[in-house]
């Protein structure tokens, strides 16, 4: 009898969660349009609401400071274009930033210069500080925790930098959100990027917060939605599933930090066999691992446990299922294992034997692979 899949790439997109199924399946039935003013346009503005609360609560934000768009993406652009749009001359972007932030940096046709981070992938705070002396004001995008190894950012710290040279500090925070407690004030941060489809909820929707001092300049125009932050109806069925799937993610953080064992027991048997871990030493997402077999392609890995009934990834997902030398590995200065980077990932419907699974499919490949290798030698 075959066995059931492994599934541990949640960071490239987590399997919906019942409540926020359920949640969307009952927002499908309300049939009206929450800007309309009858019975059933009240009850979709409702739900809209009800949803913006438990986002905000998610990173411990009034709910009034949160703003429905279409997913991740979109709220890192809303924020860079807003931060361009109220004046801000350069940018300053972390060296393993997610490409949403990266090519939105490049394109906004500001001066856009590269943080460095060291050897674990955490961003260097006295590099910022001297550049932030620079000309003009800087607006800095430092996302909260790594989508391909886990590596937890010192945003706090930077934010102090940050406001101190009249800055703004744009936080992605996309990863992070539903997977470590956050809490926006003591951030730091001026707006914050999340996304639904990340801890549990649908694709397509998502949401910037936004502190008191920074001024959002809508991007799409037409009606006044969302305070007139984003033109366009609200994705009510999204929306309501995003606020179920949020309020679920915070009641079990606790238990999906038990995953730093699974996490760490499976980076001793990969390390066993000479893998190296990425962004060891540093604070880390408790259910991520980047690892790297040198010698042994990244493809090559997700081929095997593909095969193996395992699904993990490359690094970023976001690349239309291209795979490629890692940037993120690059940066942090481990060019000759770019090549080699596997991301396990797990999340709320994961278990340990999901993860001793992926070792036994993983070790079993690795010695395949090696096994050839000394035939052609």
């Amino acid at each position: 009898m075959p066995r059931a899949p492994v599934y541990l790439d949640y960071n490239a997109t987590a399997p919906i969660r019942p409540e926020a199924q359920e949640a969307m399946l009952r927002a499908l039935k309300v049939p009206s349009n929450p800007s309309s003013v009858h019975a059933a346009g009240r009850a979709a503005r409702d739900i809209v609401e009800t949803a913006r609360t438990q986002v905000a609560a998610l990173v411990g934000v009034p709910a009034g400071s949160v703003t429905f768009v279409s997913g991740g993406t979109e709220a890192n652009a809303l924020a860079i274009e807003s931060a361009r749009a109220c004046g801000f001359t350069r940018i300053v972007v972390g060296a393993t930033e997610h490409d949403a932030v990266m090519e939105t940096a490049k394109a906004s046709g500001l001066p856009v210069e590269a943080w460095p981070v060291d050897a674990r992938g955490v961003a260097q705070l006295s590099w910022l500080e001297a550049e932030l002396n620079g000309p003009g004001r800087a607006l800095v995008c430092l996302m909260l925790a790594n989508n391909e190894t886990g590596v937890i950012q010192p945003v706090a710290e930077a934010s102090v930098l940050v406001r101190a040279a009249d800055g703004w500090l744009h936080v992605d925070a996309v990863q992070a959100a539903g997977k470590i407690a956050i809490d926006f004030s003591a951030l730091g941060a001026d707006t914050m990027a999340l996304s639904a489809h990340k801890l549990g909820g649908p694709q397509g929707v998502g949401a910037l917060v936004a502190g008191t001092r920074a001024t959002l300049h809508r991007r799409q125009h037409g009606g006044g939605q969302e305070r007139g932050r984003r033109a366009g109806t609200e994705n009510v069925a999204g929306i309501a599933a995003f606020g179920a799937a949020a309020e679920a993610a915070v009641r079990d953080l606790a238990k999906l930090s038990e995953q730093t064992q699974w996490r760490d027991a499976l980076a001793e048997r990969v390390k066993a066999e000479g893998a190296v871990v990425l962004g060891e030493g540093a604070d880390r997402l408790p259910q991520t691992l980047c690892f790297a077999g040198e010698g042994f392609g990244s493809e090559i890995q997700v081929m095997n446990l593909d095969l193996a009934g395992v699904m993990a990834s490359a690094g970023s997902a976001c690349s239309s299922g291209k795979v490629k030398a890692s940037r993120v590995v690059e940066a942090m200065g481990h060019s000759n294992l770019a090549p080699f980077a596997l991301r396990v990932s797990g999340g709320w419907a994961s278990t340990e034997d999901d993860w001793i699974k992926c070792g036994d499919a993983w070790i079993a490949a690795w010695k395949r692979i090696g096994a050839r290798r000394r035939e052609v030698a």
